[in-house]
């Protein structure tokens, strides 16, 4: 099969198949160039067909939350006032640029998805 962008699922398919295949592939091998080349067209293909959207920013940072086993009181840091992360943790109140500097320099959250509008 020779490589080409994919654009229906038969041949998305077909793609998947040869790439089971190619998994084997020795390191530095023509084989392991193939199965790179087979891996970015079915990334493209699935990035296209089945697009990913960005968290909201409220599960994002209670995500982070539990990833490091913050409690909220442990994120005061990253809020002006005791209050407010009760109150963004809450949706009551949005995040304002200030915080999202904090929480994406303290926490490594992407300020793209700090960013968005909450979903609630």
């Amino acid at each position: 099969m020779k490589p080409k962008i994919i654009k229906t699922e038969e041949e998305y398919a077909a793609a998947l198949a040869l790439v089971e295949t190619l998994m084997d592939a020795k390191a530095g091998s023509p084989k392991e160039e193939e199965l790179e080349l087979w891996s970015l067209l079915v990334e493209r293909y699935e990035q296209e067909q089945f697009p990913i959207d960005l968290p909201d920013p409220v599960a994002a940072i209670k995500f982070r939350m539990e990833q490091e086993g913050l409690r909220q009181k442990e994120l005061e840091k990253y809020f002006p006032g005791k209050n407010r992360v009760s109150e963004v943790l809450n949706h009551k109140r949005p995040l304002s640029i200030g915080m999202i500097r904090a929480l994406h320099r303290g926490l490594g959250i992407p300020a793209e998805v700090l960013l968005r509008e909450s979903l609630v």
